[in-house]
């Protein structure tokens, strides 16, 4: 029988293991740096649904640099 307290462990758990992902995935992206490479990126996105690339999406835009690129 799962306790309370076990879910709760499971839950934060699986929080900290989801951020991780992001910022592993924010760091990937941010490796995507010229513009070069950022149209790279655009095209690859472009092959997948706007569900698909939502979270990346995000990051994108959070993105001090790809803000400034936006921009230009």
């Amino acid at each position: 029988m799962e306790t309370a307290t076990r879910r709760m462990r499971a839950a934060v758990a699986q929080r900290v293991e989801a951020r991780r992902a992001r910022r592993r995935l924010a760091g990937e992206i941010a490796a995507y740096r010229t513009p070069a490479e950022r149209l790279e990126l655009d095209l690859i996105l472009g092959r997948h649904t706007e569900e698909e690339i939502a979270e990346i999406d995000a990051i994108l835009r959070a993105q001090p640099h790809a803000r400034a690129l936006e921009l230009t």
